[in-house]
């Protein structure tokens, strides 16, 4: 993944992130909910190092 492409994948966790906390609908909150979860799972298993080594 390119410095590029890591910081527009950033970008829209953080989209997703202000429209969970803005919505008042718990159904549309649980889904955005579950988008960045995905999100931040590609992010991990695209960006190992991101958070150290594994063990």
């Amino acid at each position: 993944m390119t410095e590029h492409q890591l910081k527009e994948r950033q970008f829209q966790i953080a989209r997703y992130r202000r429209l969970e906390r803005e919505v008042t609908d718990p159904l549309a909150a649980g889904l955005l909910h579950s988008i960045i979860e995905e999100l931040e799972e590609e992010l991990r298993r695209d960006v190992p190092d991101c958070h150290g080594p594994r063990d």
